[in-house]
């Protein structure tokens, strides 16, 4: 492993959190605006429209151009801005390539504008790239009925099942038409970036085939949604495969990460602020959800339907808007105890899915 190395940006603001995290840098980019965290890497922020209201973007000098890395939802407000980052930022320099860590809206989203701007290839995972293609086919098209019944059998009321219903096929409106082609990554890769070697670390569970870029000569690790230092991201089971273990997933990535990264590794997250001290954040992410699953172990001393068991996951309020949200964690949790043998499912005469403490 390389030893840290304290970037000059750093130096007056090094500010250490109640958790041990260590935040480095004192600003934070304004819309269309950068800050360089190391020689050659840029950071800018996008807006969501959605309660996590910002999105972080990372540029590469990459010798007469610049690759991205992500590229945020497609809004007309992303793309005024990214028209001033172009001339800006990138001094009117092209985008030599456009990298995607997973199959999100807010990452993936203006993909395939950028690219077809620029003539830029496509870099994603190919389960990430073919399963966003799939998903953007759904737009406009009524919620299937394998859909409803997956949410009636969690405890859906007859309101939260139209809501889903009018919600469904929104994914694709976040998303700008996707390039016919791509360059696939896979773990293990090595890009070479403006003199960086960047190794690819696949992760899973909050999406299926996650990239993150690991430079190790800098320690410094482009991290996506797989670490983030102040909220965990959203682990959820769906329907297109409701019987699906993705909590397992997340908890091995998080542990695979945590014994290869170093200590000192600076993190460039989606989310939140640049930080030091992965080790300790990826352990508290595995504690955080081993505390869960035994708090769901213990409530399910009664039978419960997926709905009812909220409070064992969540101190958040559950509303409409987070709803949906809620119950694929949720699921994601009892599937995972299922398949450790902690739990069992039946379902009633009414189609509804009822948990127990196996």
């Amino acid at each position: 492993m390389s030893d840290a190395v304290e970037l000059p940006a750093e130096a007056a603001a090094r500010v250490r959190d109640d958790r041990g995290l260590i935040y480095p840098f004192a600003q934070k980019p304004a819309p269309g605006e950068t800050v360089e965290v190391a020689p050659g890497i840029l950071w800018l922020r996008m807006p969501l429209p959605f309660q996590l209201n910002h999105i972080n973007l990372w540029l590469l000098e990459d010798g007469d151009g610049w690759a991205v890395v992500d590229t945020g939802v497609n809004t007309n407000a992303c793309k005024e801005l990214w028209e001033k980052v172009f001339e800006t930022a990138l001094n009117g320099l092209p985008v030599t390539r456009v990298i995607v860590t997973h199959l999100h809206p807010d990452h993936v989203g203006l993909a395939g504008w950028i690219a077809e701007r620029f003539g830029a290839p496509l870099l994603m995972s190919r389960t990430d790239y073919l399963m966003c293609r799939m998903l953007v086919m759904d737009t406009g098209k009524e919620a299937p009925w394998e859909g409803v019944s997956f949410y009636k059998a969690a405890g859906f009321p007859e309101d939260a099942i139209e809501h889903y219903k009018k919600r469904f096929g929104g994914f694709g409106m976040g998303v700008h038409r996707l390039p016919q082609s791509y360059v696939r990554l896979q773990a293990d890769d090595v890009l070479t970036i403006g003199g960086r070697d960047w190794r690819v670390v696949i992760g899973s569970g909050h999406a299926p085939e996650h990239v993150c870029l690991w430079c190790e000569r800098d320690n410094i690790m482009i991290s996506g949604d797989q670490i983030l230092p102040r909220i965990s991201s959203n682990v959820s089971v769906f329907p297109t495969e409701p019987e699906g273990n993705p909590l397992q997933d997340w908890l091995d990535s998080c542990a695979r990460l945590r014994d290869l990264v170093d200590p000192n590794v600076l993190i460039l997250p989606a989310h939140n602020e640049p930080f030091r001290n992965a080790r300790k954040r990826l352990q508290d992410l595995i504690d955080d959800h081993e505390a869960g699953l035994a708090r769901l172990v213990d409530m399910l001393g009664e039978p419960r339907r997926a709905v009812d068991v909220f409070p064992a996951l969540f101190r958040a309020r559950i509303t409409s808007g987070n709803y949906l949200m809620a119950t694929g964690e949720s699921l994601a949790h009892l599937n995972c105890l299922i398949a450790r043998g902690d739990a069992v499912r039946t379902r009633d005469a009414l189609g509804i899915d009822i948990y127990q403490r196996a």
